[in-house]
């Protein structure tokens, strides 16, 4: 089965997920509408900025969309700025979120965009290989919840987190070659896929 997997297609990196959800075997689509949220498996919440995301989203319905997509079985993953909107909280400002996934994030944490930059880390439940990583004016996770789980983690501090079928990432996976995460973020699509709203 090959899962529809949306891409939020307001602001961001969305073409490069939608890349590389296609290259992990997924059937990938922009979304920008209600509608287009009812009508997928999974959802990728892209890096962009994030004070920005909101405001495109103010009163479009989607974050109601995307509760829904959630409660319907479907997965949700948020990058960069998509890790901010689905956290339960962000300091440093403080901004509105989603409360998907209790985690707290603190947005711009390594600094500006001159400070971003690439790594690697053991690529752990994605295998023996290392796994790049690139991160742009990436947030952090200070605090993961209780129940939620990190997957990767770089100098000590959680990177990339999950609770059931939400997951965070600070980092942008989507600008690697690499696609171990998308095809991971796949087969949970696959795996408890979300019936379609209104099927």
């Amino acid at each position: 089965m090959n899962p529809t997997i949306g891409v939020l297609a307001l602001q961001g990196d969305f073409a490069a997920h939608v890349a590389a959800l296609g290259d992990a075997g997924a059937r990938a689509v922009e979304c920008r509408t209600v509608a287009q949220v009812n009508a997928v498996n999974g959802l990728v919440i892209p890096g962009g900025e994030s004070t920005t995301l909101l405001r495109l989203l103010d009163g479009t319905g989607i974050e109601g969309a995307v509760r829904a997509l959630v409660a319907r079985g479907g997965a949700v993953f948020g990058t960069c700025a998509g890790a901010i909107l689905v956290a339960r909280e962000t300091v440093r400002p403080a901004q509105a979120a989603w409360g998907l996934l209790d985690i707290t994030v603190e947005r711009n944490a390594y600094g500006r965009q001159v400070d971003s930059f690439e790594g690697a880390v053991p690529g752990g439940p994605f295998g023996a290989a290392p796994l790049p990583l690139i991160f742009i004016r990436a947030p952090r996770i200070r605090r993961v919840g209780p129940g939620v789980e990190t997957l990767l983690a770089l100098a000590g501090e959680p990177i990339l987190v999950r609770a059931g079928r939400v997951l965070a990432g600070t980092f942008h996976p989507e600008l690697t070659g690499d696609r171990r995460v998308h095809r991971a973020f796949v087969e949970l699509c696959v795996a408890r896929g979300a019936e379609v709203a209104g099927r």
